[in-house]
């Protein structure tokens, strides 16, 4: 039996290997690395101690030597300032008008890429009527303050007033 030892390894590292196209952590695949290390081990004459080892040292050393890896090569970087997402990516984005303002608050909606929110005039700020074209100034809970624009520039970078 201590002859076929090295065929269980292999079939072990083999199932492992194949096991790890259906998943996505990494993981299996360094185990079954280790499992045909140590079914090269068993092929060598190495007792079942050795061969545990071997199986449990190189599986251990790949996982983490991956994991640093990973870590250092393709997470994500922080860009400068922190990478800005959703509310906080708010402030200084253009939108529209949807809802002129109402009440004693002069609340409005606006419409700021394909997300309606709360908006209210900033401070100094007129009446929103709807259609006009606004900045926002801040994010306060989940309403915008926001700030008329002029015209606004010209997506294809043509001084105004030139076509082509």
């Amino acid at each position: 039996m201590e002859d076929y030892v090295w065929i269980i390894w292999v079939v072990l590292g083999v199932i492992l290997l194949v096991a790890e196209i259906f998943t996505t952590g990494f993981v299996m695949l360094w185990f079954g690395i280790g499992a045909l290390v140590a079914a090269l081990a068993s092929l060598a004459g190495f007792g079942y101690p050795f061969q545990f080892l071997a199986f449990f040292v190189v599986s251990i050393a790949l996982t983490v030597a991956s994991r640093t890896i990973f870590t250092k090569y393709f997470a994500r970087r922080e860009l400068e300032g922190g990478l800005k997402t959703g509310m906080e990516a708010l402030p200084g984005k253009v939108g529209t008008v949807v809802t002129s303002s109402r009440g004693a608050l002069h609340e409005g909606a606006v419409k700021v890429y394909g997300s309606t929110w709360t908006a209210y005039p900033a401070e100094g700020e007129g009446e929103l009527e709807a259609g006009d074209r606004v900045v926002v100034e801040s994010v306060r809970g989940a309403s915008i303050y926001v700030r008329r624009v002029g015209t606004a520039p010209d997506w294809r970078g043509l001084p105004e007033g030139k076509e082509q």
